[in-house]
């Protein structure tokens, strides 16, 4: 049975502990607003250029002459997985869920005879696949320190991913990150950024929009595809930080409450266990002194 002293310690520390969760959880709540109205802002503009490009990309295919960011290299050999994580831990699950989701799709694409890079955006998920796919790595981004991400951020990422296109690295990229749903709840979510994906893989169309949108280029069809195409990377990759910052916030939200509430149970017990150890000594040196008393 552990002493009084000991007892004592032990209480004093899980409630400090339980002041750090407790600010944590606060911190992150006035940190969610923020990141929530961000990530929801962002995603129609996303969501109608990835229906757009998809229909652009069906309409091209079998031109050998479209740009590869839009119709890929016609190959599939090798892939390149985008996981987004947090740079930052104590947020339960919310990163090594990611982390898992590539393990599974890679394990995947390697049976069927694929070849797999990665390209890791976030510490956590850098360090969680390096563990078993340190030699498919092929790059990594930390936003720690960073206030807050921008579009200039995505911007760089897109560039970095377009060359190693430009130059054969890879024939398919998919983005794997959480997706916000609610405080509780963040999506794991895979999305094929190049080649753009098949109409009927992207969003669902609006009611009465059954037929293929018809596009027609102003000045011409090079200019704009050459300014739309890397804007469009860009805006995916930076719609997908967006939504893992939120979602990292909400998660750490929610650890931090059960971590708080666990930390007061805890207290509870330990404060239950050290007044049934000291009353116990107090009925030990009663009984002594009683048995002394009588013996004279």
């Amino acid at each position: 049975m552990p002493s009084l002293k000991a007892l004592r310690i032990r209480i004093n520390s899980v409630r400090s502990t339980q002041k750090i969760t407790s600010a944590m959880k606060m911190v992150a709540a006035s940190k969610l607003r923020r990141a929530q109205v961000q990530a929801e802002a962002a995603r129609p503009y996303a969501e109608r250029m990835e229906r757009m490009l998809s229909e652009l990309a069906a309409s091209v295919a079998g031109n050998k002459a479209a740009p590869r960011l839009l119709v890929g290299t016609g190959k599939e050999d090798t892939h390149l997985i985008v996981a987004v994580t947090a740079d930052r831990g104590l947020c339960g699950a919310f990163n090594s869920n990611v982390g898992r989701a590539v393990r599974t799709l890679v394990q995947k694409l390697e049976r069927e005879g694929r070849k797999v890079k990665i390209f890791c955006l976030g510490r956590k998920g850098r360090d969680f696949l390096r563990r078993d796919f340190a030699d498919r790595i092929v790059g990594d981004v930390s936003f720690a320190g960073k206030r807050r991400i921008g579009f200039a951020d995505a911007e760089e990422i897109a560039v970095r991913i377009t060359s190693m296109l430009n130059e054969g690295g890879f024939d398919v990229c998919t983005l794997v990150f959480n997706r916000f749903q609610s405080v509780m709840s963040q999506v794991t979510t895979e999305a094929q950024l190049i080649p753009a994906p098949p109409p009927e893989a992207a969003a669902a169309p609006e009611a009465g929009s059954a037929m293929r949108a018809m596009y027609e280029f102003e000045p011409d069809e090079e200019t704009i595809l050459a300014r739309l195409l890397p804007r469009n990377l860009a805006i995916q990759i930076y719609s997908a930080l967006l939504e893992s910052a939120a979602g990292e916030q909400g998660a750490r939200m929610t650890a931090m409450d059960s971590a708080t509430r666990n930390a007061g149970d805890m207290i509870n017990r330990l404060t239950l266990n050290y007044n049934r150890t000291r009353q116990a000594n107090i009925t030990k040196e009663l009984i002594e002194i009683i048995s002394g008393a009588e013996a004279v």
